[in-house]
């Protein structure tokens, strides 16, 4: 591809180059898919012209607002631009473009670590071009930015969230002028989408150790601004001698210990969120002391409304999010007690195909600097996974339907849709799942019979 290139630009002597982020992977030794070039001339153009030599119907995307083209080639998506110039107006952070040079390019992007460029034209085929010293801050693990910090996140706040993103992907540090600044202009994140805010908060969430970027995100003062449900669970209160844990960090630290064990972006979401009802049901009482009450409820009637905001999903994964928040607990009062049969094949029926997630999410749970205290409750969780096995393979609860449905009660008595046939369904699946009955039509069958007669309801008679 890059000969490709060279070939075209060599010949109608335009400068051009390789810029970015493909640049900064490359030397950084990781895989990269997407390539921006950067030409003295129409982008457009050479796409066109590079699409034409690969032949074989190569499609080129353009987009003639911002003066780019794209086209995939294998597995690469590429991006060809002419060199421009931006400008910003303070209520938008769609810039005023005009042609530029290289280095005109070269500062209107976020980070020194981005404005690597290089050559393609085979004069100076393979030489860098590094106007402000990206190579040393790659090398020193910096995020800087290229001109005033105040200037470049100002003009695009979305920059903040991208510094923090980078510095959570790549480990690299912020530089400390770089950082004031983004506590300086956190306000300006308000004029920035929310799907493009969320789309870095879901690369923050997928990068091997999630908390460092929600740390900054709370240290340079955005996290109120995104997830106050978050925020609001910082800090320690004491009374009579007694306090509770600080419920940012530990969820922090559960987010953490989830992403060892799962890259499930939404399970990792659940992780996060699963303490979010404890600030509105934080009490105080001589004889317990702190206690949190019905957050698991709480905080699952707060999933939807976050999900929402922050318009992630609102089908299968809120619900999924929603679902595991509830159940958060249930695998750790078991934990915490004898381990009945009734309870986990109610446990299995509620989780359904999401039990292992949930365990993976109570496991991670456990935070306790008590080496002993960890130890006991990992080996109880490992006699519910245990159970969990035993009972699903003795009495298939897992997403199981009751034998006995709806149709077939009001068919028996000659009902329409009522209470009664509610509690009379209800009665058989409680029945099943407390082990009065097993899980099959004959024994619903007879409770269904029993029940009915109980509530005075009589079997509907068949003409012969």
């Amino acid at each position: 591809m890059f000969s490709i290139i060279s070939d075209i630009v060599s010949g109608k002597n335009l400068p051009c180059f390789v810029i970015g982020g493909y640049v900064r992977d490359i030397l950084l030794k990781r895989d990269s898919k997407d390539i921006d070039i950067v030409v003295l001339g129409s982008g457009i153009e050479l796409a066109k012209e590079v699409a034409r030599r690969i032949g074989r119907g190569t499609n080129v995307n353009i987009f003639r607002n911002f003066g780019t083209a794209m086209l995939r080639y294998k597995n690469l998506e590429i991006e060809f631009v002419g060199a421009r110039k931006e400008s910003y107006r303070r209520d938008s952070r769609k810039p005023v473009v005009e042609n530029g040079t290289l280095e005109d390019d070269q500062k209107r992007r976020d980070f020194t670590i981005n404005t690597l460029a290089v050559s393609l034209n085979k004069a100076t085929y393979g030489e860098l071009v590094d106007p402000f010293n990206g190579l040393n801050d790659l090398k020193h693990k910096i995020i800087r930015t290229p001109l005033d910090p105040d200037l470049t996140y100002s003009d695009d706040p979305l920059r903040m969230m991208r510094a923090i993103r980078f510095a959570s992907q790549l480990n690299f540090n912020i530089e400390e002028q770089s950082l004031e600044s983004i506590t300086r202009n956190r306000e300006r994140i308000t004029i920035i989408s929310w799907e493009r805010i969320t789309d870095e908060l879901n690369k923050i969430m997928e990068v091997r150790t999630p908390s460092r970027g929600f740390r900054l995100l709370d240290k340079t003062g955005l996290l109120p601004l995104l997830l106050p449900e978050l925020s609001a669970m910082k800090g320690v209160e004491e009374k009579d001698g007694k306090g509770h844990k600080d419920n940012f960090h530990h969820s922090l630290k559960v987010l953490d210990n989830l992403a060892a064990k799962s890259d499930n972006l939404w399970l990792r979401w659940a992780a996060l969120l699963h303490d979010i009802g404890k600030p509105a049901t934080k009490k105080y009482s001589d004889e317990q002391g702190w206690t949190f009450y019905g957050h698991d409820f709480i905080g699952s009637k707060m999933i939807p409304v976050l999900f929402n905001r922050l318009r992630l999903p609102m089908g299968l994964p809120m619900k999924y999010v929603r679902k595991l928040v509830m159940l958060h607990l249930r695998p750790i009062a078991l934990a915490q007690e004898e381990v009945t049969d009734s309870a986990v094949r109610r446990l299995l029926f509620e989780a359904g195909d999401d039990i292992d997630d949930l365990m993976n999410l109570c496991e991670s749970d456990i935070t306790s600097k008590n080496d002993v205290k960890v130890k006991r409750y990992l080996n109880n969780f490992k006699l519910v996974r245990q159970k969990l096995i035993e009972i699903e393979e003795k009495d298939k609860i897992r997403n199981f339907q009751p034998p006995i449905d709806g149709e077939l009660i009001m068919k028996t008595f000659n009902l329409k849709p009522c209470r009664e046939v509610g509690m009379i369904k209800k009665t058989i699946k409680d029945a099943i799942l407390d082990g009065v009955i097993g899980n099959n039509y004959q024994e619903a069958y007879k409770l269904m019979l029993d029940k009915a007669a109980e509530m005075g309801l009589k079997i509907k008679k068949t003409r012969v």
